[in-house]
């Protein structure tokens, strides 16, 4: 009997373990990977909420690793296409940025600003209202991945505002894919929801461009 009831005890444990499995939501990988394309209609649409909204909610341009350069700064050390020079303060000198937005390059680190590809409005209209401050911190100072944060020429940037892909795209008409894929890269990092404009106007211009495949590790 004690026999029977122990096999009978191993039996359950497994098919509970079977459906836990199972049951495991796509979510709860680590990381991401499909083709552009389906990667777009992977995203989930839903009516986006911009009640409550402050970029103070996002404590950004932090020094994480207390190096002296906070975010800004570290993004403008990897992106310069001429390394610069790092003097007291976190202050560059002697660097150049291209800008991809607009297809030109810069010398002046004022130049330039550190756009959130993804804006922090779009995604507070996109789940993170839900986050708590210190997801929104990490979201805001994300050098996990380097599509998340991109030096551009600080007047493109402001004309971008707080839009989506439906509202606005770079005016370089090269740039456009990129843009659009890693547009498509940060959502599903950050498990952010799409609004319905939004998702045709990535469908409509992933049609313009390579079925690449978007590879992102979840935040």
């Amino acid at each position: 009997m004690t026999r029977t009831i122990r096999w009978l005890t191993a039996l359950a444990t497994a098919l509970m373990a079977s459906l836990t499995s199972v049951a495991s939501p796509a979510w709860a990988t680590s990381s991401y990977s499909a083709p552009f394309r389906t990667a777009i209609a992977s995203l989930k649409v839903a009516t986006e909420t911009r009640t409550g909204y402050s970029r103070s909610l996002f404590p950004h341009w932090t020094d994480a690793d207390h190096d002296g350069c906070n975010t800004r700064y570290e993004v403008l050390i990897a992106e310069a296409t001429t390394p610069p020079t790092v003097g007291s303060g976190c202050e560059l000198s002697g660097g150049r940025w291209y800008s991809y937005y607009n297809n030109a390059y810069y010398s002046a680190p004022a130049d330039l600003d550190i756009d959130h590809l993804v804006p922090l409005g779009e995604a507070w209209d996109s789940g993170a209202r839900a986050w708590t401050t210190a997801r929104r911190s990490s979201y805001a100072n994300d050098l996990g991945d380097s599509r998340t944060l991109v030096a551009v020429k600080d007047t493109i940037n402001q004309a971008k505002g707080d839009k989506d892909p439906a509202e606005w795209i770079p005016p370089y008409t090269p740039a456009i894919c990129r843009y659009v894929e890693e547009w498509v890269a940060i959502k599903i990092r950050w498990r952010l929801t799409v609004d319905a404009d939004e998702k045709a106007s990535l469908i409509q211009r992933a049609a313009a461009c390579s079925d690449v495949t978007i590879t992102v590790a979840y935040a």
